[in-house]
């Protein structure tokens, strides 16, 4: 089954995987040491214009890491940098950037990872955000509402690697994240 893009986010922990039939030359790169983690074209990826190929996916702040699809993870990050409440950063900024305009009418999708975690989505015809206990998934097809999800990866690299090698078509690449009382541990499965 082909999902697109999907985020897990459970109490302490998160994964983001990039699933793409029409893009699949992009890669994860850290930067910032690894507290930004950004999805780009490969050095061989074909020229375009798609505002949607390139932004960060993953974005460390205050304690909180923010997971997700789209430029919309930036402005959660920062709403959060300014006190938000991670829910209310979450669901105003999937509200005030909607659902991807392109052909496919792409729902974004987020995740905020920190004392309280949720999950949320906006798609064409709603917008859920959900407090999660447990490991849940939202995925831009198929998937696009909340739902249980069996995330086993314990480290950064098995959360990535799990999703990477999950049985959902058109693997790319992944992000793997775990929040302790050590911080925030960070890891990259670009399938090389």
């Amino acid at each position: 089954m082909y999902v697109g893009r999907f985020v897990v986010v459970a109490p302490d922990r998160a994964a983001y995987r990039v699933s793409s039939r029409s893009f699949p030359n992009r890669r994860i790169v850290a930067r910032e040491g690894g507290a930004t983690l950004t999805v780009g074209p490969t050095e061989d990826a074909p020229e375009t214009d798609n505002p949607y190929i390139s932004y960060n996916c993953v974005r460390e702040v205050d304690g909180a890491v923010v997971v997700g699809n789209g430029s919309h993870v930036d402005p959660i990050t920062e709403k959060i940098g300014l006190g938000y409440p991670a829910r209310d950063a979450l669901a105003e900024s999937l509200l005030a950037l909607d659902y991807e305009k392109d052909d496919y009418d792409t729902p974004r999708i987020a995740g905020v990872v920190g004392e309280d975690s949720y999950i949320g989505t906006v798609r064409k015809d709603a917008l859920l955000v959900e407090q999660v206990d447990e490991p849940t998934l939202v995925a831009t097809y198929e998937e696009d509402s909340p739902t249980a999800f069996d995330l086993d990866g314990e480290t950064p690299q098995e959360i990535a690697s799990e999703v990477y090698d999950h049985e959902f078509e058109h693997a790319v690449c992944a992000a793997g994240v775990v929040r302790d009382d050590d911080g925030i541990e960070t890891a990259i499965e670009n399938g090389e």
